[in-house]
């Protein structure tokens, strides 16, 4: 702590006033009154600076102190975030609570990770090894899952002068000790601090090429996500964001999860804290939470500590994905960040954009997605991060400012819609407004690890969808009977499109996670089908004929019958379509 101090001189919720401080520095950490609240300095004028508290500033008053730390607002990066839940600014909710109770108290200071705790290390390096920023100097077994890897930090490149041996050690203890070339010695321990708006340095950004699988098959089929992209999660209330973003937790192909409610509502903020824990990795029969990091900022937290979540979230994310790991960010929901900011934005008296929104809501948006991608890391290392922001706009209207400022920075949009919500269509994913601009990124892996075919079928029957849409309108107007065979084909096609294969139950074991074999192999299916009624049409075969036909009930089953291990059923179930439309023909002709 440095003894610079300046003296509060008006409050105004979360943002406070204070003069003779000339000599801070803008984006600088403060603590504010007696008890010691934690702030940040957003502007200064002179030698007045204006400082948003991330506490209540309830009690604070006029007159009392601001003390300078010389440091920009800062996370703790090392082992034992993995399994954690923190507030905004990365304070450990399960041990406030062990010893304050259900609520933070005020003054409790920067508390982070558990210095006291000893960790199991395993020493990489001997001395007169010469190391540069980013190689690996130690490692710690963080969960089951991930192994924890030091990195030499970017500024401490040098050679090895004394190396300690493996064994158990704090935080703050030192490991290794490294000469740099400037002659100074830098102590390496099991933590660093990094400032959260300052994206971490890499080598260099690669091109994205690979989809983050997810096992929704609206999602992997119509609409993938890249490992490395962004994707804008738009919906009114009660469209199922949150179970999305749930399921893309639990399921998706990413070696880290960072889960950030930024100002959800404490009950849904709870659901997650309550159902994660108990959630089953799929892939290890672990539970989840060994690779899951919680970021939980309810709406009844301090508003400003809701503006900087999402930075300590992704800059938690950038230390993992600087070991070589896959991390895929969850923030839920930008809007209420966004809110933070409007909020904040009116206490400083700036002038409003659209809606009370400030003029720089686009470029704080563009400065959270940018820091997604896929990257070679300074050791050379691939790895990425995935950014997947629900959006919650009022009454479901796109228009407004959130949304269509996410809507610039994002290449995938998966649009919820309230009326398939409230049809049951479940995820609500409109398959007609929703895009992905991964699709030509991704055709080649599509290629060589599904199928030559795959995004052909997928085309064909997105156009399907568009027929049927334009077709409704026709029904609504004059009835389905007027249409002829061909085109009430459309209409049956695209019924088991949404029901057979866009549907999904998130609650169902066989239905909730969906390989991509079993997702092109159903999409086979359903444009074998289409092709096989499209020749019985032609002959004149009426359609209520192959309505009736049982083959269609098999079809729409699949996703409850047949698991993702007995794809030769599905094999057995297309030549059966096959059969089926050829020996009704023959009876007709």
């Amino acid at each position: 702590m440095s003894d610079i101090e300046g003296t509060v001189s008006s409050i105004n919720g979360p943002v406070v006033k204070g003069f003779g401080m000339g000599s801070f520095k803008a984006h600088e950490m403060v603590t504010v009154g007696q008890q010691k609240l934690i702030g940040e300095v957003v502007s200064i004028e002179g030698d007045v600076a204006t400082v948003q508290v991330y506490e209540e500033t309830e009690g604070l008053k006029a007159g009392e102190p601001v003390y300078s730390t010389g440091t920009p607002l800062s996370v703790t990066l090392g082992p034992g975030m993995i399994g954690n839940i923190f507030d905004g600014i990365q304070r450990p909710l399960e041990r406030i609570q062990d010893t304050d109770g259900d609520f933070i108290p005020e003054g409790i200071g920067l508390l982070t990770l558990d210095m006291k705790k000893k960790w199991n290390v395993s020493i990489k390096v001997k001395p007169g090894d010469k190391l540069a920023a980013g190689d690996v100097y130690a490692t710690v077994q963080e969960t089951n899952r991930i192994l924890h890897r030091l990195l030499v930090p970017f500024n401490a490149g040098g050679t090895v002068v004394k190396a300690y041996p493996d064994g158990e050690y704090t935080l703050n203890d030192t490991v290794v000790v490294i000469k740099k070339e400037n002659k100074e010695n830098a102590n390496l321990t099991l933590c660093t601090k990094w400032p959260v708006r300052k994206p971490r340095p890499i080598k260099e950004r690669l091109p994205l090429y690979k989809p983050l699988i997810t096992g929704q098959r609206v999602i992997d089929s119509f609409y993938p996500i890249a490992k490395g992209g962004t994707v804008g999660l738009p919906g009114g209330f009660g469209t199922g964001k949150t179970v999305t973003q749930h399921q893309l937790a639990k399921w998706s192909d990413a070696d880290i999860i960072v889960y950030i409610g930024c100002g959800e509502r404490g009950n849904e903020m709870t659901d997650v804290l309550e159902e994660f824990p108990k959630l089953i990795d799929p892939r290890t029969n672990r539970p989840l939470m060994e690779r899951t990091i919680l970021i939980a900022n309810t709406s009844n937290m301090p508003v400003a500590a809701r503006e900087a979540s999402i930075y300590t979230g992704i800059t938690m994310a950038e230390y993992y994905r600087d070991m070589g790991y896959d991390v895929a960010i969850m923030a839920d929901s930008t809007s209420r960040w966004a809110e933070a900011l409007r909020e904040i934005s009116g206490r400083l008296e700036e002038m409003p954009a659209e809606e009370g929104y400030p003029a720089y809501l686009p470029s704080r948006l563009a400065e959270f997605y940018e820091r997604a991608g896929c990257v070679k890391t300074l050791n050379g290392k691939e790895a990425s991060i995935t950014i997947i922001g629900a959006v919650s706009p009022p009454g479901g209207d796109f228009s407004e400012p959130v949304t269509e400022n996410t809507k610039r920075f994002v290449s995938g949009f998966l649009a919820l819609d309230k009326k398939l919500a409230y049809a049951r269509h479940y995820p609500a994913i409109n398959y007609l407004t929703s895009y992905s601009g991964y699709v030509d990124m991704l055709s080649d892996w599509y290629e060589e690890n599904v199928a030559s075919d795959m995004l052909e079928l997928r085309h064909k029957l997105i156009v399907l969808l568009q027929e049927d849409e334009k077709l409704n309108e026709i029904v609504q107007l004059v009835g389905e009977d007027v249409l002829p065979n061909d085109q009430a084909l459309v209409l049956e096609t695209a019924r088991i499109i949404k029901k057979g294969f866009l549907q999904q139950n998130a609650l169902n074991d066989l239905d909730s996670y969906v390989t991509l074999e079993k997702q092109y192999k159903m999409l086979k299916i359903i444009d074998t089908f289409y092709e096989e009624a499209l020749k019985c049409v032609k002959i004149g075969i009426p359609i209520s004929v192959i309505r009736k036909e049982p083959v269609i009930q098999d079809i729409l089953k699949i996703k409850y019958d047949i698991p993702n291990d007995k794809l030769e059923l599905l094999d057995a179930l297309n030549d059966n379509i096959i059969k089926t439309f050829t020996d009704l023909r023959q009876k007709y002709e």
